[in-house]
């Protein structure tokens, strides 16, 4: 069998029972379970959710996306080998963690197999909430080019590229398209200020003030977690995205839970620790991929120039990047993986089949 075939790279045509259509993001897709096996479910389980509560199954693929396009390799590799069972280890690692030490529970309430996860609704905060703790990236490019303010946070003068920052910075941006808030463009992923969301936090999907504070505390803490872990095996957590929503538990309380993924190389960048001490950064995250496809190609402004976008989206489609591009891919994203868990990552011959099996027998959601 070759390494191709063991790459999930379709995750929407699972023969799970739903009666919606099933969502399929750039890494994940999402089924709705109908409200009969929603409520079978919680009660079989035992999960703390309200009784009625929908649930979902949420499928990882091993697909990579950068700059907005998904990419592809030589030889039918659709994908990076891995890399999903990789994202959700680390993930589970972290969230585990997180509800270990008190900050906040997350979405996740089962986990059937290494590539999928049983998840409860969220109302999700409208906020895709960056945290920094060394400046580089595009907050560099920014601030090479003189801009000094970043998301109502005025910056000092005089730092240099990748040199840690004086505290950690929030700089969040929306999370989907918001209309109708004062001096919010109504367009995706446009950064905000803490004034911005405390003016309008009803808009942002926050039910009181204190909400914020508590969200606040929980990036903070959240990241500090991650940061001081990754420390343990001389890795730097540079900085990541974190998402948020209110669930309600059994008992009929409202609460504030970590949502998507945390702490990956997807959404964050981490960087080697004693490379770093040397002067150079070496990336053990997905930054790495986007720097390598930036030299690959000849007109790396496509990449990075939102106006070019069709173009951008014909170059992913029509060139298929060298094998040893994504094996190299799938080697860092392994490898993290890892050494954060401190367990094996098992490449499986047949992720899909495994899936249908373990959702059919031990929960009943396949026919």
């Amino acid at each position: 069998m070759s390494l191709a075939d063991k790459v999930l790279a379709v995750n929407d045509d699972l023969p799970i029972r739903t009666n919606k259509p099933v969502h399929s993001g750039k890494v994940r897709s999402v089924y709705w379970l109908t409200p009969e096996d929603s409520a079978r479910l919680i009660k079989e389980k035992g999960y703390d959710v309200a009784s009625d509560a929908p649930l979902a199954i949420m499928v990882i693929s091993d697909r990579i996306s950068a700059f907005d396009c998904i990419w592809r390799g030589e030889g039918g590799m659709n994908g990076v080998p891995g890399k999903g069972a990789a994202l959700n280890a680390i993930s589970n690692h972290w969230f585990k963690l997180f509800k270990q030490n008190g900050l906040a529970d997350s979405h996740i309430l089962d986990i059937p197999h290494p590539f999928v996860w049983i998840v409860q609704k969220a109302r999700p905060v409208m906020i895709e909430a960056i945290c920094r703790q060394y400046i580089t990236g595009s907050m560099w490019r920014s601030y090479a080019k003189g801009e000094r303010n970043f998301c109502g946070i005025e910056m000092v003068e005089g730092l240099e590229k990748d040199q840690k920052l004086p505290e950690l910075l929030i700089t969040p941006s929306t999370k989907g398209i918001l209309e109708g808030i004062p001096g919010v463009p109504a367009v995706d992923d446009v950064n905000i200020t803490r004034k911005n969301i405390t003016e309008n936090y009803q808009a942002f999907n926050f039910t009181s003030l204190d909400d914020i504070d508590r969200y606040e505390v929980l990036l903070k803490e959240g990241f500090d977690l991650i940061s001081s872990e990754l420390e343990k095996i001389d890795q730097v957590f540079v900085d990541t995205k974190f998402e948020f929503g209110h669930v309600t538990d059994a008992s009929g309380t409202e609460k504030l839970i970590y949502m998507d993924e945390v702490g990956t190389p997807d959404s964050s960048r981490i960087w080697d620790g004693e490379q770093y001490r040397q002067g150079c950064v070496v990336e053990n995250s997905k930054e790495g991929f986007r720097q390598l496809l930036l030299n690959h190609f000849p007109e790396p402004d496509i990449l990075l120039n939102k106006d070019r976008m069709a173009e951008r989206s014909a170059l992913a489609r029509d060139n298929e990047l060298p094998a040893n591009v994504l094996t190299d891919v799938s080697n860092t994203y392994i490898n993290i993986a890892e050494r954060i868990t401190g367990q094996k990552i098992v490449l499986s011959d047949n992720p899909k089949a495994e899936i249908i099996e373990v959702l059919r027998k031990e929960y009943q959601l396949i026919d």
